[in-house]
């Protein structure tokens, strides 16, 4: 099997791939992020995220390897929520989600650094929210797990109370969607993951 690495920092990204008993290293590659258009339709803001970040990974390494990038993204009416920048951008964001079916989107980039063969893909998944009252967004802000994660919650965590139902693949909500990626290194890398 090919060496992998995981071009992010995201520690969601890190555990998943553990998890799989997938063995890797990781590689924080120095990619401007804001160079990607925001006002992009969210499939494609993701899939320019992940590709920037897969390949500025591959061109820091020297031996073959197979770069993983990867990029999430809440979309709700089509308008992108990032990462909140402060508690109140976070209590908007929730605001916003509650009661309503957004979709979350993460693009995926795999890439062999040798030959620049790559692979883009994205997936959606969708997530609905049941109504959330003021009280419970501000104590769910202050737990800190907002701060970090694109439209400021985690279905892993505490976020998950929020959910009433989710139509698509789970690990995507959470950072990496494992069927898909599985599936393009055994079909197009030759890398099978089992």
């Amino acid at each position: 099997m090919k060496k992998i690495i995981l071009a992010s920092n995201s520690p969601r990204r890190k555990e998943i791939l553990e998890n799989l008993n997938i063995k890797f290293d990781i590689l924080s590659p120095d990619a401007d992020e804001n160079s990607v258009d925001k006002t992009l339709p969210p499939e494609l803001y993701v899939e320019n995220l992940a590709s920037l970040k897969a390949f500025a990974a591959a061109k820091e390494t020297v031996l073959e390897k197979i770069i993983i990038g990867a990029d999430t993204v809440v979309a709700l009416d089509d308008k992108i929520l990032l990462k909140p920048k402060d508690d109140d951008d976070a209590f908007n964001m929730l605001k916003s989600l509650s009661g309503r079916a957004h979709s979350v989107y993460t693009g995926i980039c795999v890439v062999n650094s040798h030959t620049a063969k790559s692979c883009i893909a994205y997936e959606k998944t969708d997530v609905y929210f049941r109504n959330l009252d003021d009280d419970e967004i501000t104590r769910y802000i202050q737990t800190g797990e907002s701060a970090d994660k694109a439209g400021a919650y985690g279905i892993q965590g505490l976020g998950s109370l929020f959910i009433e139902k989710i139509n698509g693949d789970y690990f995507n909500v959470v950072g990496l969607p494992v069927c898909k990626l599985a599936k393009i290194l055994k079909d197009e890398f030759c890398t099978p993951v089992l």
